[in-house]
Parts: structure tokens; C-alpha cells; sequence
């Protein structure tokens, strides 16, 4: 917002008016030398110094003087100065004038006209007081001069006349230039602020784009690019260089936009992500430019199935919650029959079935109703090195002591933002599975933990690694789906937890096959500078 003050004292009041200043610092000179010039060749013999040649010379000497030195001490101070120095300087053009008019005989000299750019200039640098006190003072002394040289014998009545008439021109031109300097000043504080509020609006416009989750390129006729904000550089990755895309899906979408000068919508699978990107057009008066949004259409599709969950998993509570009472009852009274002693050994056989189905159940229950319990994220801002030694301290006290977890950490701080709890239930469920897995095809407890940290995408990725089978490519995309499970005592429900945790905190989990068909789960953290 721009701010206009007026009316302030003369030693607070601060001009910078560079373009003005400069031009008539450089008119005071050349008048000043052109006046000095005409005195010595003898060109304004008869006009100029012709009462008092020895006080128009030494006037017009020192005021050359100080002319030529004025745009020097201007450009030392970056055409900076004050009100009272530049009321100084044109009081100071005033008396110098009233001098040679003086040692020339009067206003016939034609000298005093000169006053006229003097107050017209004041009128343009200095404020209405200021500018009209310069005018009144011009008009009262090239009065008093004539009047006094009318007492004196050296004039007429005529010189009294034309010396009002220039009073009169001075303040005439000081009132129109005053208000024609108002409008122009109105008109400068107007585009000042527009422009001002249309920068404001530009930073404003580029911070949005750039912290939006959305990416977003824009690229000129020719194919190269003119915006690129954040995101778009993370979900594209190395699928992006900075002449264009590297990607053929990308660069087969747009020549297909631009055949057919329409919208259109493509899937792009850029390494472990698959992308969709909407393309459409910016017109400009130069030349039409793309506008390409770019979404990860994976979190597209589990934010469309969480809508459809949603729901489902409101009746589930209510459901776990009404089956939970009579499972009590069935497991309490399986308990009591297996311990009465005239049971068969087939019938313990079907006491222990129910008891172990019973848990089974139970435990699904419980699944169920902490999903539909589940508490809103609460962010912390975490460096996963120092989380990761606290967490497994802790979760060695709850695995086999011949266990083995591998750690590899960068040496970056790798700063995520995180429910340090919601991630501590994500991280158990996948080192316990990674753990179980091993040990199946090993008979090995061992899981690797790696983190890596890319500062140059401002990344940060946790990968829980084991050394099992691996899941079949047929189940790879159901393994995150509600109770789905490869175990027989499994309840299918830790992944899909995992899953949601993970989105509850702007985070994104997937599964990847390594070479030697062991599994890999990574989850990839949110930038945490980026708007949530």
C-alpha cells in the first residue's frame, strides 16, 4: 500500500524526482553559461549589463559557479535532496536574476522573464505554499525594484506596469503548472499503486502455484518451458529436463493435444508412479500456450475409494461393535467346555478350533474399530534418524533376541512431517511382516530399514526391505485392499491401516519388487514446506 504525506516541515519533506531535477540542473547551467558567453564576445552589448557592467559580471560568474557545480553534487547524491535546498537553489536563481536586471537596467532586458522557468520549476518540485510564497516573493521584489528605481529617477511608471504584468504571468503559470503537477502526481501515486498491488498480487499468484500439490507446467509455442512449479518437478523426477519432457507419454500426449487443438487427458507412468496429466490452452495475443496439470493419479483413485470406505466403514464400526458381545460369549463358553474333563480328544480339537477363530475374530474387531476410531493426525516435524533409533529400541523388546534390523541413514538431516505415533503403528505392522516373511523362506529373523533423503527434490523416503518370497504379481494390486491377506491367520487389514495412516499425513505407501523378487515397501513423505 502506498502512502502520500504532504504538508510536513521543509527539512522532513524528501524528494527524489531524478528526471526533473536532472533537467533543469543542467538548464541552470547552460543558462548561466550562455548568458556569461553573450557578456564576454559582446553579443548582448546594449541589452545585458548595461548600467552596472562590474555587478552583471561578478553576478553571472558566481552564479555560473554554482550552476556547474549543483549537477555534480545532484549526481554525488543520486539526485537525492531536500525541500529547503531546492527552495535554496531557486531563491538563489531569484536574486541572481534581480541583480542583472538591476545592473541592466531594468525589466527592457528582457532578464526577468527568466523568472518565469525559476517558479515554474518551483511549482513542479516544491509544494503549493512553498511554490506560491517563491511566486509572491519574485512578484514583491521585481516591484520593489521598479518602484525604487522610479523613486531614483532611473525609471517610469511603464516599468512599474510591466513589472506588475510579470508578477501577474508568474503566479498564472505557477497556479497552472501547480494543478496540472497535482494531476500528474495523482495519476503517478494511482499507477504507483496499481503497479505495486499487481506485484503483490504476482508474488502472491507464484507462492500459491508453487506450494500447490497439483503440478503444474506451462510451455510456450515451441515446447519449451515457461513455468515449472514444485510439485510438478517431484512427480515427474528425472521424466523432466529443463528444455522439456523426457518422457514419450508426456511428449506423445502433447503432439496429440496439438493436432487436435482440444483438451485431452493421458495416463503417464513415470517409474513406481502412475500420472495423469490434463492438457489444455492458455491464449495469448502472442502465441497460445500449454497449461498441463499433472496429478498422482494413484492418490486419485484411493481418495475415490476412501469416499466409497467411508460409509462402509461407519456401518463395520457399528457391526464390530454389536458382534463383539456374543464372540465374548462364544469364546468364554468354548473356554468352559475345554476345560471339562469328559471331553473327547476330538472335541478339544473343536474347543481349540473355536478358541483360535474366536481371537482371530476378535483381533479383526479390534482392527475395525480403531480404523473407525481413528484420531485426526497430529503433525510433528520429525528427523527420521533420531526417530528411528528411539522406535527400534523400543520395538526390539517386542521381536525374537536373534532378530536382526539393518539400518542405512543418510547423512543429511531427513526432516519429514509426521504423527510420530501413527507412523510408529505403520513402521510395526511393516517390520513385523518383513520379519514374519524372513523367517518363513530363511528361517532368519531379518529386516533392512533404509532411508534416503534427496535434497535436490526435497524428498525423503523410508524403505522397509526383507528377505521372503515376495507377493505373487496377481495379488501385488490387492495387498492394500480391506481384508485381503496371504496368511492364514492374517486379518487383511494391517496394509490397509498402514494405507490410510499414511494418506491421513500426506504420505504415500506402495509395494516394489526388487531383482531378486524380495519385497520392498517404501513410503514417500510429503515435502513438509509445502501447504497441507
Amino acid at each position: 500500500m502506498v502512502s502520500v504525506t504532504t504538508g510536513l516541515p521543509l527539512h522532513n519533506f524528501n524528494f527524489r524526482q531524478h528526471g526533473l531535477l536532472k533537467v533543469y540542473a543542467y538548464y541552470r547551467a547552460l543558462i548561466a553559461l550562455t548568458l556569461l558567453g553573450l557578456f564576454i564576445s559582446g553579443i548582448s552589448k546594449g541589452v545585458a549589463g548595461t548600467e552596472i557592467p562590474s555587478l552583471y559580471f561578478y553576478t553571472i560568474i558566481l552564479y555560473a559557479s554554482i550552476n556547474c557545480a549543483w549537477p555534480l553534487i545532484l549526481h554525488r547524491d543520486g539526485y537525492t535532496t531536500t525541500a529547503f535546498q531546492i527552495g535554496t537553489i531557486l531563491g538563489c536563481d531569484i536574486v541572481a536574476f534581480l541583480l542583472m536586471i538591476q545592473a541592466s537596467g531594468g525589466l527592457n532586458s528582457g532578464l526577468g522573464y527568466l523568472m518565469l522557468i525559476t517558479c515554474s520549476a518551483g511549482s513542479m518540485l516544491l509544494d503549493r505554499r512553498m511554490s506560491a510564497f517563491l511566486a509572491s516573493v519574485a512578484s514583491c521584489a521585481v516591484i520593489a525594484q521598479q518602484v525604487y528605481g522610479l523613486l531614483i529617477g532611473h525609471g517610469d511608471t511603464q516599468d512599474v506596469f510591466s513589472a506588475g504584468s510579470l508578477g501577474i504571468l508568474l503566479f498564472v503559470s505557477v497556479i497552472t503548472l501547480q494543478y496540472l503537477s497535482e494531476r500528474i502526481r495523482t495519476a503517478t501515486r494511482r499507477a504507483e499503486h496499481q503497479s505495486l498491488q499487481a506485484a503483490h498480487l504476482q508474488r502472491l499468484a507464484q507462492q500459491i502455484v508453487a506450494q500447490m500439490r497439483t503440478g503444474i507446467l506451462v510451455l510456450d509455442t515451441n515446447g519449451k518451458p515457461e513455468l515449472v512449479n514444485h510439485a510438478a518437478q517431484q512427480l515427474l523426477g528425472t521424466q523432466w529436463l529443463p528444455d522439456g519432457p523426457k518422457s514419450p507419454h508426456l511428449q506423445q500426449a502433447l503432439q496429440l493435444f496439438l493436432q487436435r487443438h482440444q483438451n485431452h487427458n493421458c495416463l503417464l507412468q513415470v517409474g513406481h508412479s502412475e500420472l495423469r496429466a490434463n492438457v489444455t490452452t492458455l491464449p495469448w495475443d502472442h502465441g497460445d500456450s500449454t497449461l498441463i496439470f499433472i496429478e498422482d493419479n494413484r492418490k486419485l483413485a484411493q481418495q475415490a475409494q476412501q469416499l466409497k470406505l467411508a460409509s462402509l466403514g461407519r456401518l463395520t464400526g457399528s457391526i464390530a461393535h454389536e458382534i463383539r458381545n456374543p464372540l465374548a460369549a462364544i469364546s468364554h463358553a468354548a473356554q468352559l467346555l475345554s476345560e471339562s474333563a469328559n471331553l473327547s480328544a476330538e472335541d478339544r480339537h473343536f474347543g481349540e478350533i473355536i478358541n483360535r477363530h474366536s481371537q482371530r475374530v476378535n483381533q479383526i474387531i479390534n482392527n475395525v474399530m480403531q480404523l473407525s476410531r481413528r484420531q485426526p493426525a497430529n503433525f510433528e516435524m520429525l528427523d527420521l534418524r533420531d526417530w528411528l533409533k528411539t522406535f527400534l529400541k523400543e520395538f526390539r523388546t517386542e521381536i525374537p533376541n536373534k532378530a536382526r534390523i539393518l539400518t542405512k541413514m543418510p547423512d543429511c538431516p531427513a526432516m519429514v512431517r509426521f504423527d510420530p505415533q501413527q507412523l510408529g503403528q505403520i513402521l510395526t505392522n511393516l517390520c513385523g511382516n518383513a520379519l514374519h516373511y524372513s523367517h518363513r523362506c530363511t528361517g532368519v529373523y531379518e529386516v533392512k530399514i533404509i532411508v534416503v533423503c534427496s535434497q535436490k527434490m526435497d524428498s525423503v523416503r523410508l524403505e522397509v526391505h526383507d528377505n521372503g518370497p515376495g507377493i505373487a504379481k496377481e495379488h501385488q494390486d490387492k495387498i492394500f485392499e480391506p481384508f485381503f491377506t496371504t496368511k492364514q491367520s492374517g486379518t487383511g487389514l494391517g496394509l490397509y491401516i498402514a494405507r490410510e495412516l499414511c494418506e491421513a499425513n500426506q504420505a504415500t505407501i506402495y509395494y516394489h519388487q526388487s531383482a531378486d523378487q524380495h519385497s520392498c515397501f517404501i513410503i514417500e513423505f510429503a515435502d513438509p514446506q509445502q501447504v497441507f
